[in-house]
C-alpha cells in the first residue's frame, strides 16, 4: 500500500479562486477594523442618540435612573430653548468668544512662529517655553490667573495702581472686563498649538524663492506677504477649523476663571447649569443639541466656501 500526497493548486498550476480570496480579504478587513468601530459607537453614537431621546423629555435628574427611553415625550424643550432670551444670549456669548479667541491664538501663533523662524542662540529653548501654556494644567493656570488678577492682591492690579491706574478692576467679576480676560486667556493658552502647526510648515518652505525676492528688492514685509503668507494658508485655514470646533465646545476655561458670571455664560456653561443647578436632564440635552446643530452649519458653510474658492483657483 503506497502513501498518496495531496495536490495543491499550486502543484496543478491552477490560481486560487478570486472570490474566495476576495472573502478573505473583506474578513481581514472586518477584523481590522471593528475594535475601532465598536469604540465609535460606544463612545460617539450611543452617547449623541441617548442625549437626543433625552432633549425631547420632560425629566428630571432624580427620575433619569427609572425613566424609560419614550416616556413624557415634550416638545417643549425646544420651546424654552427657542423663546427663552438665556440660551440665544449664551449663544451669542459663544460666538464672540469662539471667533475671537480662534483669531487671537491663529495671530500670535503666527507671529510666534515667524519670530522664531531664523537660527539664534536660544532658540531651541525659547520653542520649548512656548508650549508651557499648552501643556500646563489648566486648573493650575486658571488659578494662577485668578490670583494675578484679583482686584484686592492681585499683581495686575497692585502694579496697575503704582503706574496711575485709578482703582482696582475686577477683571473676573466685572462686565465686559470678564469676557475680554476669558478671552486673553484662551489665546494664551491655545497660541501654542497654531505654533507647531505653522513651525512644522515653515521648515518645509524653500529659502531659495526668498532669496530671489531679496536680491530683486523686496522688502520683508513684501517676502512676507507675497512669498511666506500664501504657502501658510492652507494650515491657517485648517487652524481656523480645529480651534473653532475646540473653543465652540468650551466649557473648563470659561467655568474655571468666572464660573459663567458677568457676562461671560457660553452655551456650554449654560447647559452644565440647567443639568446640575435646576436639574433638568431635558433641557441641557436640548440645548446641547442645538449647539451641535448650530456647529454643523456653521462648519458646513465654511466648507462650501472653501470649495468654491478652491475651484476658482
Amino acid at each position: 500500500m503506497t502513501a498518496t500526497t495531496p495536490v495543491t493548486a499550486t502543484d496543478t498550476g491552477a490560481t486560487p479562486n478570486p472570490r474566495t480570496r476576495t472573502k478573505r480579504d473583506n474578513r481581514d478587513g472586518i477584523a481590522m477594523v471593528l475594535p475601532t468601530v465598536v469604540i465609535v459607537v460606544a463612545v460617539i453614537v450611543i452617547p449623541v442618540l441617548w442625549n437626543l431621546v433625552l432633549a425631547f423629555q420632560d425629566l428630571r435628574l432624580i427620575d433619569l435612573r427609572d425613566a424609560g427611553p419614550f416616556d413624557n415625550l415634550t416638545l417643549e424643550n425646544f420651546r424654552r430653548v427657542f423663546t427663552g432670551p438665556g440660551f440665544w444670549q449664551a449663544l451669542w456669548n459663544t460666538v464672540v468668544y469662539s471667533v475671537l479667541s480662534t483669531a487671537g491664538s491663529i495671530l500670535v501663533g503666527l507671529g510666534a512662529a515667524l519670530a522664531l523662524r531664523r537660527p539664534f542662540p536660544g532658540r531651541g529653548v525659547l520653542r520649548a517655553l512656548m508650549l508651557l501654556p499648552y501643556v500646563a494644567p489648566v486648573v493650575a493656570v486658571a488659578f494662577t490667573w485668578e490670583m494675578m488678577l484679583n482686584p484686592q492682591f492681585g499683581i495686575v492690579n497692585v502694579w496697575g495702581q503704582r503706574l496711575g491706574m485709578d482703582r482696582p478692576i475686577d477683571f473676573l467679576g466685572q462686565a465686559p472686563w470678564a469676557m475680554a480676560t476669558v478671552i486673553a486667556f484662551e489665546i494664551w493658552r491655545y497660541f501654542p498649538f497654531a505654533f507647531l502647526f505653522l513651525t512644522a510648515r515653515l521648515l518645509t518652505v524653500s529659502h531659495d524663492t526668498e532669496e530671489a525676492a531679496v536680491m530683486d528688492g523686496a522688502s520683508t514685509w513684501q517676502r512676507y506677504r507675497y512669498i511666506v503668507l500664501p504657502q501658510l494658508l492652507p494650515v491657517i485655514a485648517l487652524l481656523c477649523v480645529l480651534r473653532l470646533i475646540m473653543t465652540f465646545n468650551k466649557f473648563d476655561d470659561v467655568y474655571l476663571l468666572t464660573g459663567g458670571g458677568a457676562g461671560t455664560e457660553v452655551v456650554a456653561v449654560r447647559v452644565y447649569d440647567t443639568l446640575t443647578g435646576r436639574f433638568d436632564v431635558g433641557g441641557a440635552a436640548a440645548q446641547a443639541i442645538m449647539l451641535a446643530l448650530f456647529l454643523a452649519v456653521a462648519l458646513g458653510l465654511y466648507h462650501r466656501i472653501l470649495r468654491r474658492q478652491e475651484q476658482r483657483s
